[in-house]
């Protein structure tokens, strides 16, 4: 089995109206020394060894469902055989 951590964040040239209004809660409670926030998404697969490549397996989820290939970016780092 492995543990894959998937991150989905909006690319950069994507305005993040929701990062704006954390940024500016977080100015409101003084903290102005933050200049930027992007929210994101993160997720945790377990995922059983199935013959296929795993590398290949996540791109293909993160593509076709976890991730708007249009208007996102992911990444995604994979831990080895996970005990359960």
């Amino acid at each position: 089995m492995y543990k894959v951590k998937v991150y989905v964040t909006l690319r950069e040239s994507v305005l993040d109206p929701q990062g704006t209004a954390v940024k500016g809660a977080l100015h409101s409670l003084s903290y102005t020394e933050v200049k930027d926030v992007r929210i994101g998404k993160f997720m945790e697969l377990v995922i059983e060894e199935s013959g296929r490549d795993i590398n290949e397996l996540v791109r293909e989820m993160c593509e076709k469902l976890l991730a708007n290939p249009v208007i996102e970016d992911y990444r995604y780092e994979i831990e080895e055989a996970v005990a359960r």
